[in-house]
């Protein structure tokens, strides 16, 4: 029987979206994967922002994820926004119990692209603890590197040191996102088994990138279930945004910062 790679997201939900579990769904979708879902907060957003956000209870969290795991077993987790101390045991509990150990990307969502906080300090130093090394990959921005490593870390040679630092101190691969650079040339920094690797692109100019984070992430972790060594998945999934961005730059949803078109290789409006 036909198998397709199948991904489980875990992750808020953007009732817009754009963000967060539909993000995650589209691009898992548009890359050949097979997407499960599970929620761990409703969020109030759209285009403008976020005004209200919901973390749902931990038992339903927990149920979620069993009822998928014990029957879909998929081949990799995404982890995106987790909200809560107590959700984000839960998360490593179930995952370690069920062998999921390094078969996670998380990106953690602890600081939004504007430098704005979404965790509270305790909370942060708390989940670091408990999923960081149970992950393949963790993929933080500048503002959430800086904010583990307790310094400002911007420039590729800091940016280099810091995913070794983090590596070693939390026993998995780091991919360190360079969004937040100045300058027209931005680069990404992956350290994983002792081998550091950058990756290069040119700035984007476009009012529509919201996602980018959760799309990156669902991207590399739909290529790991695909078979790609991890620096090979990274290269494609950076591939796909960088043209799901394109693809989106001249389109208005909403009537502020828009989506990536996540359906690239389909007809545009």
């Amino acid at each position: 029987m036909g198998k397709y790679p199948i991904v489980l997201a875990i992750a808020g939900s953007d009732c817009s979206g754009g963000a967060g579990i539909q993000a995650d769904i589209k691009t898992i979708s548009a890359l050949g994967g097979y997407a499960a879902s599970v929620v761990t907060a409703v969020t109030v957003q759209n285009t403008l922002g976020v005004q209200d956000v919901f973390y749902l209870p931990v038992s339903l969290v927990e149920r979620q994820i069993l009822a998928v795991v014990t029957d879909l077993r998929p081949d990799v987790i995404k982890i995106g926004m987790i909200g809560s101390a107590e959700i984000a045991g839960a998360v490593a509990a179930l995952l370690q119990q069920y062998g999921y150990r390094e078969k996670i990307v998380f990106d953690p969502v602890m600081i939004s692209t504007s430098g704005r906080s979404l965790m509270d300090d305790d909370f942060i130093d708390e989940i670091c603890g408990m999923l960081f090394p149970q992950c393949l990959l963790v993929t933080p921005n500048l503002h959430e590197v800086s904010r583990l490593l307790g310094e400002e870390v911007s420039g590729l040679e800091a940016m280099k040191s810091a995913a070794v630092r983090l590596s070693e101190q939390y026993g998995c691969g780091f991919l360190i996102k360079g969004g937040h650079l100045s300058g027209k040339e931005m680069y990404d920094v992956l350290t994983y088994r002792d081998n550091v690797s950058s990756y290069l692109s040119e700035r984007i100019e476009s009012m529509n990138l919201h996602g980018t984070g959760c799309t990156l992430s669902s991207a590399i972790a739909v290529n790991v279930a695909k078979g790609y060594a991890l620096p090979e998945a990274v290269r494609l999934a950076k591939m796909y945004v960088t043209n799901a961005i394109i693809a989106g730059k001249d389109l208005q949803i909403g009537q502020g910062h828009g989506p990536l078109w996540h359906f690239v290789e389909r007809s545009m409006p």
